[in-house]
């Protein structure tokens, strides 16, 4: 597709009618055209003269100027093709009876606290509609009333479960409201077959500037984001260097360098600049080649289903809006009836403010013969220019508007998800403890974090933290816990610092205040005045060994941290860092005091507590060595070198029998055999899931493509089978329990060498899952 300049008439007939034969006769057209008919320079550029936003009348007319609807109706195609995927996937069709099982006691993080989720039945048919206004929109088949379909049922869906929030899913949301507005069934669609009128018919230009502001506002305010003290400095992402996709880098950089120069500094340069350079004409091309390669790669670093293409499907709206019909004009005769339009020129539409057209003589006043009728603009083209206006101000306002709803603000600025502070904050959690208290009996306890839940967002934001306790709240008066009383003890390290407390533990979360308008009282600050130790961190880890591990803690005055040191763990000491602290080892009810520099060893096996004592934040160390792994790892090197010594011949004594499966292998039958060594059974099981590492990425490109197909036909499949079942259930009742089972059972029919290999398979790929 040819980049082209951004006309704002592209679409009129009696401006598009001659555009070939313009660009083939520039000379004539600047003797034949007066000076104030010549293009200047600030319309070629921005597609509109000064004038034309001179006044407000104008710039309605400007807005409501007639477009060729191509591109639009081709973005509107793709965008429902993507989203029918996506609701199958990331949307979670496929795994809908996990999340909203009948009677289960799920604890669930709505926005709003009145809004529950349907009976699972309902909740499959609530995704059905959404596809069927999916695939609408993709067809421009009953348009107006598809769109509808897909957002009412996409923003119940959304607003249901806080934890699901990111950029992408809200940008989804976005697009499908704007789509609704616009007149995007006008090219390409069913609508246009059943309706002449619509066919091929004008689009108005806000719709286009919608759109395009839009992403710009995606990329824009995603760069001014970056632009963190800790992204800049390539604290964000520094993992995401070691991933195979910077290889190519890692032949003239140094990991660190990659990280910072072309993960961090790539990513700021690049979303700082995309909507400018796919704005202009000159750029554009640059602007596709990067865009493209940056969502290609995201695609494959990041589990973000369909956000890469459908950024990818964006990218075309930047260029001239005719453009579908010079590239499918390049395509055989033969298949044109199947392809878009390529001819004739739109026709009127009455969305669109149609201006006299230019008077003149000859050629110029066949043209305007050609014109539709000059018209003035109405009651709903100023409604709509004003409403444009409003839109693109709110989208600029909403990611910096979280001095209204601090309740949301946490150590970063409110809910994750429209703020378009797309990874620039990466945490990790070491420590995470819930206490209960019965307000009756006062007897306390622990409960596993994460029971009740599906999801581990609640850890990070203070509003699903207090849904979370008024949840636990309810439910464990079912296990003979009166009016519990519930406290969060939660470490987290943000961007590489300290690992330190981010809500107050003394607090109960139950009877806590809180406000979407007021600021958490009970969350601790983050403690960015230790930020410049993140350089020593990396000093002390490059002086350990492999098989040493160190974990940073900070902590405020008052508090102490009650930590078990497991029995695996045989080498473990604390190391003061700042501050004064005491270590108390609670079983010999002894406490000693350490100052900066000073360590002293933990007893493995045993709970210890590190107070606090000094006036400020104390730091500190945990040095460790998993000594239980240091030994199997030693035990795998004996063996795989007894193994090597066997195959070859050098090991002439026979084997003893709890060794011979390294000769002979392990098969199922010997999973239960107590005379094979534990060791040597782990040993083999590992090395197997290995092998079939290694088979995986040594695949041909057709295997992986086959792998893939697989997957996604069976998860495809599986959606259908399970809506299937829920709207015959809804429409004639339950069947028999025996039926049913049958049914799921065939739902959920997996590839057989997926099915055999499931567990080791997950086990393997948890690090990319992660990822």
């Amino acid at each position: 597709m040819e980049p082209g300049a951004r006309d704002a008439t592209a679409g009129a007939p009696y401006v598009e009618a001659s555009r070939v034969k313009k660009k083939n006769s520039k000379e004539d057209k600047q003797e034949t055209l007066s000076p104030s008919e010549q293009t200047s320079a600030m319309k070629r550029l921005f597609g509109f003269e000064k004038e034309d936003i001179s006044s407000w009348h104008r710039l309605v007319c400007l807005l409501n100027r007639p477009t060729d609807p191509a591109s639009l109706g081709i973005f509107r195609f793709l965008f429902g093709m993507l989203m029918a995927l996506d609701i199958t996937q990331e949307r979670g069709l496929s795994h809908l009876d996990y999340k909203y099982l009948d009677g289960a006691p799920v604890c669930r993080f709505p926005l709003f606290n009145f809004l529950k989720p349907l009976p699972m039945d309902w909740m499959f048919f609530v995704y059905f509609v959404m596809f069927l206004g999916a695939v609408g929109i993709m067809l421009g088949c009953f348009y107006r009333l598809a769109c509808l379909m897909f957002i009412s049922t996409y923003w119940y869906v959304f607003f249901l479960d806080k934890t699901t929030w990111n950029n992408h899913s809200y940008l989804y949301g976005l697009i499908g409201f704007q789509l609704t507005l616009m007149d995007a069934n006008r090219y390409w669609s069913v609508d246009g077959l059943r309706k002449p009128r619509k066919r091929n018919a004008h689009v108005p230009l806000w719709n286009y500037t919608m759109l395009r502001t839009q992403i710009f506002i995606v990329y824009f305010i995603a760069g001014v984001k970056k632009l963190d003290a800790d992204w800049v400095e390539g604290y964000s992402m520094k993992y995401l260097a070691h991933h195979w996709l910077f290889d190519p880098f890692k032949l003239i950089l140094p990991v660190e360098l990659i990280s910072l120069m072309v993960v961090h500094g790539g990513g700021l340069i690049l979303d700082l600049t995309a909507g400018y350079l796919l704005f202009f004409d000159a750029t554009r091309p640059v602007a596709f080649f990067f865009v493209s390669y940056f969502h290609c790669m995201n695609s494959q670093l990041f589990s973000i289903g369909m956000f890469s293409y459908t950024m990818l499907a964006t990218s075309p709206l930047f260029c001239y809006p005719d453009w579908p019909r010079r590239f499918f004009g390049r395509f055989p005769e033969f298949l044109q009836p199947i392809l878009p339009f390529v001819s004739p020129a739109p026709i009127p539409s009455s969305s669109c403010v149609y201006p006299k057209p230019p008077s003149g003589s000859g050629e110029q006043q066949q043209e305007a013969h050609a014109a539709p009728k000059p018209t003035t603009p109405s009651f709903k083209h100023k409604f709509r220019a004003i409403f444009t206006i409003l839109y693109i101000m709110e989208q600029f306002f909403l990611p910096y508007s979280h001095f209204i709803t601090q309740g949301y603000n946490n150590w970063t600025n409110g809910l994750y998800g429209y703020s378009w502070d797309m990874m620039v904050h990466s945490r990790s959690h070491q420590h995470v403890k819930i206490t209960y208290r019965d307000g009756v009996t006062g007897e306390m306890g622990y409960l596993n974090p994460g029971v009740f839940t599906q999801s581990r967002r609640w850890k990070d934001h203070g509003d699903m933290l207090k849904q979370y306790a008024t949840c636990l709240s309810e439910n464990l008066p079912h296990f003979n816990i009166s009016d519990p009383e519930i406290y969060f003890d939660i470490w987290v390290s943000i961007n590489d610092r300290f690992q330190q407390r981010i809500f107050d533990p003394r607090v109960d979360l139950v009877k806590a205040d809180w406000s979407p308008f007021r600021p958490n009282s009970w969350l601790m600050p983050l403690l960015v005045d230790l930020s410049p130790w993140r350089t020593k961190f990396e000093e002390i880890e490059g002086s350990l060994d492999n098989q040493t591990e160190v974990v940073f803690i900070a902590d405020f005055p008052g508090l102490y941290l009650e930590n078990f040191v497991s029995e695996d763990l045989g080498n473990t000491s604390v190391q003061v860092l700042e501050g004064l602290v005491n270590v108390e080892i609670v079983d010999e009810k002894k406490n000693y005091s350490l100052q900066p520099g000073e360590k002293m060893q933990i007893p493995a096996g045993a709970y210890h507590k590190v107070y606090t004592v000094s006036e400020g934040p104390s730091c500190y160390m945990y040095i460790y060595v998993n000594t239980t792994e240091a030994e199997l790892q030693r035990n795998f090197t004996k063996l795989s070198e007894l193994q090597e010594k066997v195959r070859n011949g050098t090991e002439t004594e026979p084997l003893p029998p709890e060794l011979q499966p390294l000769i002979t292998g392990l098969d199922d039958q010997d999973s239960d055999n107590s005379v094979i060594d534990p060791v040597v059974r782990l040993f083999l099981k590992r090395q197997k899931r290995m092998q079939e590492v290694k088979k995986r990425r040594e695949a041909s490109m057709s295997e992986r493509f086959q792998r893939f197909a697989s997957k996604k036909y069976y998860s495809i499949r599986r959606g259908f089978l399970m809506t299937a079942i829920a709207l015959r259930n809804l429409a004639v009742g339950l069947p028999p329990i025996e039926q049913l089972t049958r049914e799921v059972a065939f739902a959920n029919m997996k590839e057989p060498e997926t099915e055999t290999n499931q567990e080791e398979r997950l086990k393997d790929e948890v690090g990319h899952g992660e990822l």
